[in-house]
């Protein structure tokens, strides 16, 4: 079984500063995963033409409907203008957020706020064939983590899949509380996302095991790990763990294989 995680960057290529539907699918199907987590996802926003991002991305791994899922942070577009996706979403109006999307049989579904820091803070926005990379300060957008309960080969896994806060302290904190909020969940647990926070910290604050030890970011020279698969339980053996560089985004993708774990 591969799981993966992939902040996609809305499928946006930093050669030519395009979102092409062909592009995004054939890099999501190149993965070959069993199950990913997907970061900066897009839904109807005109920067990346429009596209349902997570149904591409569904359909290039061969994910039924029900075993995949999109969950919106924000309506409108982060760096613009947005507001948090609370009650009902305008039809058409754009949304971003993160998704999970499994090859496997999902059989139950989990939602999981993880809220978001009230301070602005600067980030880094790399360049392209447009100019160069810039620092902006940003409203933090609301932080959700998506888990499923899955039929996996060895036998129930649930799988779970965030983007964290790019404002320091404030990630570690929604990991902290993801950490509360599944501790509850009996079985083996995999938890995969961008959780901007590097190296052995992740596993430091909640003590899960680091499934895959790389560099992540960024993607063209990855000089520190910011995506991250972190387990509890028997899970299985990692077989190999893969960094692979898409068309797109500034991340790589992290991929883990896995044997069967022991129930």
């Amino acid at each position: 079984m591969r799981l993966g995680s992939f902040n996609v960057m809305h499928g946006l290529s930093l050669e030519d500063g395009r979102v092409e539907p062909h592009r995004f699918a054939a890099a999501i199907a190149g993965l070959g995963a069993d199950v990913l987590g997907l970061q900066e996802v897009d839904l109807d926003q005109p920067r990346s033409g429009g596209i349902d991002l997570a149904a591409e991305a569904a359909a290039a791994l061969g994910a039924a409907d029900g075993n995949w899922r999109f969950v919106p942070t924000v309506f409108g577009t982060p760096g613009a203008g947005w507001r948090p996706a609370e009650g009902a979403r305008v039809p058409g109006e754009p949304a971003y957020g993160i998704a999970l999307i499994s090859a496997l049989p999902v059989r139950e579904w989990r939602v999981i706020d993880l809220g978001r820091a009230p301070v602005r803070s600067p980030i880094a926005i790399p360049g392209g064939p447009n100019g160069p990379g810039r620092l902006i300060l940003l409203d933090d957008e609301p932080r959700v983590a998506i888990a499923a309960r899955i039929d996996a080969p060895g036998g129930p896994l649930t799988v779970v899949t965030t983007h964290l806060s790019f404002v320091p302290g404030w990630n570690a904190l929604q990991l902290l509380r993801l950490s509360r909020r599944l501790a509850d969940l009996d079985g083996p647990l995999i938890v995969l996302g961008d959780l901007n926070l590097p190296g052995r910290l992740p596993a430091m604050l909640t003590r899960w095991r680091r499934l895959a030890i790389t560099p992540t970011y960024p993607a063209h020279a990855p000089r520190v790990q910011l995506d991250h698969v972190l387990a509890r339980g028997p899970v299985g053996d990692v077989t190999a763990v893969l960094c692979r560089r898409a068309e797109i985004s500034d991340h790589r993708a992290l991929l883990v294989d896995l044997g069967d774990q022991q129930v």
